[in-house]
């Protein structure tokens, strides 16, 4: 089985604070998110709705991604996040 490796973008709602971050495992990942498990950016900013990610297979082309996306502008994150998820749904119920 091939390992996979998961950029994502958290929303705190729709057009709110964006956390961009890259995993191996994005439903533990998310629910780490979700549950405040971690201090820091995501629980002081109630970031927790997985609004977008991506998949791929080589771990140093999701690093290469998430720090692409990172220095992006927030025009050009949200019309990522709208290109394929117009309403902001949290994408995390589709993975469980």
């Amino acid at each position: 089985m091939t390992k996979q490796y998961y950029v994502y973008i958290l929303a705190s709602k729709r057009n709110g604070t964006l956390y961009v971050g890259v995993t191996n495992n994005l439903i533990r990942r998310t629910q780490e998110h979700k549950n405040s498990i971690n201090e820091g950016f995501t629980k002081r900013y109630g970031v927790y709705r997985l609004v977008y990610y991506e998949i791929f297979s080589d771990v140093r082309e999701a690093i290469w991604r998430e720090k692409k996306l990172k220095k992006w502008n927030r025009a050009w994150k949200l019309v990522l996040i709208e290109k394929d998820n117009k309403y902001w749904n949290d994408l995390y119920s589709d993975l469980i």
